[in-house]
């Protein structure tokens, strides 16, 4: 989902990896829970409670009123809620934090398949046409679009189920960030005022991110088109509408066309890891004086003078790569890291590409929630600022293990394992 807060939980959350590399594998752009990984996602915390005193029936009259004074026709709105009801469902998707989550490498396994390759290499012959067009209007390359319909909905073969009318209704009423469910359910009925779809079809996820490319509706408003010209901004039939919309994201995320999101690379023995960190960026030129070196060369010339940044997703043990500026667009759509970081593998693996050539360290159990708490925890009794004992592995938390790694003498990769979680327990 694009990216709302996060740009959005499609801005969602959904609630997915809560650890150093989040990722939201079946949750596009605006991922709102898609951003645990983010530090500045919102807090946890509870409802904003203003709607709390009201009974629902009373709670949508006052949205009624608020609807039509936005424009919003009364019969629409009558239409849009007839027998809506809150949805427990939705808010236990809402409040759910996993204790345990899968791994970077696990989460890519699944979301840069041989099979999901293969499907995606179908499509690109089958709506080269389009994607041709698209390219041309947007400068972003077919391989990233498809890449995304891939992660979003499987290629629009599962858009979701849920009435969004209802389950943003549940959001606004009784979720928590009240304020930000109301605003998407507004922007949702300008949606249907518009005449892109009717209340019958107004299917989406449980977050009520929308389309082949899961749009929230804020965002729907502002980025998707009518490409195939029917008069209809339609990203629930229309694969040409949801490719088109979603260039038409990256592209005002500041898209660099003709530029790689980034490639893999081998580190010199003695590497300075606390250089992989995203605050730290150097030129092409200077990876090159510190003996980083490309494993898979992009096939793309890059100037010498390109900013790029070193990403560890599971550590020094595992594979690096070198991120360029496409990479934070990727972001934008969705603020996971390990989401960018599949719809790259993805993109690379449309056009033949051979996939992660260093080894993932498969044998590390990940931090539980619980354990991350302990280790934040343990990280400030030692003097250290980790932030909110959230769970939540952030850029704050980084930093501090990086700075409990330096005073072991390990490896500064600000990467959390069982390793040093133990060693936290032990007083220096």
């Amino acid at each position: 989902m694009p990216n709302l807060l996060f740009r959005g939980l499609s801005h969602l959350t959904s609630a997915c990896f809560l650890l150093f590399m989040t990722a939201c594998a079946e949750a596009p752009a605006q991922s709102l829970v898609a951003a645990a990984d983010n530090p500045s996602s919102p807090p946890n915390n509870q409802p904003e409670a203003v709607s709390e005193k009201l009974s629902f029936a009373d709670w949508r009259t006052l949205l009624r009123s608020d609807a039509i004074a936005a424009g919003i026709d009364p019969a629409l709105f009558d239409r849009a809620f007839a027998g809506v009801s809150p949805n427990p469902d939705v808010l236990l998707a809402d409040s759910s934090q996993p204790e345990f989550t899968r791994p970077v490498w696990e989460y890519l396994d699944g979301a840069v398949s041989s099979q999901r390759v293969a499907r995606g290499q179908s499509l690109l012959l089958q709506h080269g046409n389009t994607l041709e067009r698209v390219e041309n209007r947007y400068g972003v390359d077919r391989e990233t679009l498809v890449a995304i319909w891939g992660l979003e909905s499987n290629f629009g073969s599962n858009i979701g189920h849920h009435n969004v009318i209802r389950s943003l209704a549940t959001l606004a009423y009784e979720g928590r960030r009240q304020v930000f469910w109301r605003s998407q359910l507004l922007a949702v009925l300008q949606i249907l005022q518009h005449g892109d779809i009717t209340p019958e079809r107004l299917v989406g996820s449980w977050a009520g991110a929308m389309g082949q490319t899961q749009f929230m509706p804020t965002t729907y408003n502002e980025h998707a088109v009518d490409f195939d010209g029917d008069g209809r901004r339609d990203l629930w039939s229309s694969s040409a509408d949801a490719l088109a919309s979603a260039a038409h994201y990256l592209q005002n995320s500041g898209w660099q066309k003709g530029q790689p999101w980034g490639f893999e690379v081998r580190l010199p023995q003695a590497f300075d890891y606390s250089l992989a960190d995203p605050e730290v960026r150097r030129s092409l030129a200077e990876w090159t004086t510190l003996g980083v070196e490309p494993l898979n060369p992009p096939a793309q010339h890059l100037a010498t003078e390109t900013m790029a940044t070193l990403l560890l997703p599971a550590g020094h043990r595992g594979p690096a790569f070198l991120l360029l500026s496409n990479f934070r667009s990727i972001l934008k759509y969705n603020n996971s890291t390990s989401y960018a970081l599949a719809i790259g593998l993805l993109s690379d693996g449309l056009r033949g590409g051979d996939g992660v050539r260093a080894a993932w360290p498969r044998g590390e159990r990940q931090l539980g929630r619980s354990e991350r708490i302990e280790l934040q925890q343990l990280l400030l009794r030692n003097g250290l600022e980790p932030g909110p004992a959230d769970g939540i592995i952030g850029a704050n938390t980084r930093k501090a293990v990086r700075a409990f790694q330096l005073k072991l003498g390990w490896p500064a990769d600000g990467y959390p394992t069982q390793e040093l979680l133990v060693r936290l327990r032990t007083p220096l």
